[in-house]
């Protein structure tokens, strides 16, 4: 954990690989977004830690994106700023630089989760916002069931809600993010209502914890799942969440004011 990878990535997932064409299946959300939206309130500068390709930064914020990986840097769109190229652990900013500080799906990825939500508060004077999964949930999905090691690998990596809110102090909520079933925004929870999407390997590459499980392991996971959608037995189990206009999953958003 927290060996730097060979494009810079600071955590232990190595984005110079699987980071390429993350972005076409990483799209932010509009419903989750506007959550966040809700979460930053009045702030109007934003620093955003592990900003990878801009997912999630508003028009409406000043935003300083900070991001280590130079594959993700570089898949930031022209009209966003440029990211600095900074660790969470490290942020080179003064004290109380910005209104707000959030992170979205990075925290996992952090080499020292507590160093780094420290200085998130030190930096940002209002709320800290923290999109993340309950690694305690995370079990609960009807993929646990075809890919046992991709969500025993996402329950270990995603840290301890308690972890997070004692690291950030003052006062802290946590909310439980509805997943739309249409979800644009492709972690593995976003396909709960769309099993087939998840046999595209775009789509799980686009998601990190994917990239710890052998290639082998993949396929034989992958085929388990191919053969009970076409045999009906995934509808058979899991059929009435097609029609469900949202999952209530791990996804939670933690907001710490001082």
């Amino acid at each position: 954990m927290g060996m730097q990878q060979m494009d810079g990535s600071a955590g232990d997932a190595d984005y110079g690989r699987i980071g390429v064409g993350y972005s076409a299946y990483r799209q932010p959300d509009p419903r989750i977004a506007a959550i966040i939206h809700r979460a930053i309130g009045e702030a109007r500068t934003l620093v955003n830690i592990g900003a990878g390709a801009g997912s999630y930064e508003s028009a409406a914020w000043e935003i300083t994106p900070v991001e280590p990986s130079r594959s993700m840097r570089a898949q930031r769109p022209a009209h966003l700023a440029p990211a600095v190229d900074a660790a969470a652990e490290h942020l080179p900013f003064a004290d109380d630089a910005f209104d707000a500080a959030m992170t979205v799906f990075s925290v996992h990825q952090w080499s020292d989760l507590k160093a780094g939500l420290r200085e998130m508060r030190r930096v940002a004077r209002g709320p800290v916002v923290v999109l993340t999964c309950d690694p305690d949930l995370v079990r609960d999905f009807w993929l646990y069931a075809y890919a046992p090691l991709v969500l025993d690998t996402e329950a270990r990596r995603y840290p301890p809600l308690a972890d997070i809110e004692e690291a950030l102090g003052g006062r802290t909520t946590v909310e439980r993010v509805p997943i739309p079933a249409d979800c644009t925004d492709g972690f593995n929870e976003a396909y709960f209502a769309r099993p087939e999407l998840l046999l595209d390997p775009g789509a799980r590459q686009a998601c990190s914890a994917w990239s710890f499980v052998e290639p082998a392991v993949q396929e034989q996971y992958i085929g388990g799942l191919r053969r009970d959608l076409q045999t009906g037995a995934w509808d058979e189990h899991h059929g009435p969440l097609r029609r469900q206009p949202h999952l209530n999953g791990s996804l939670v958003l933690v907001r710490a004011v001082p």
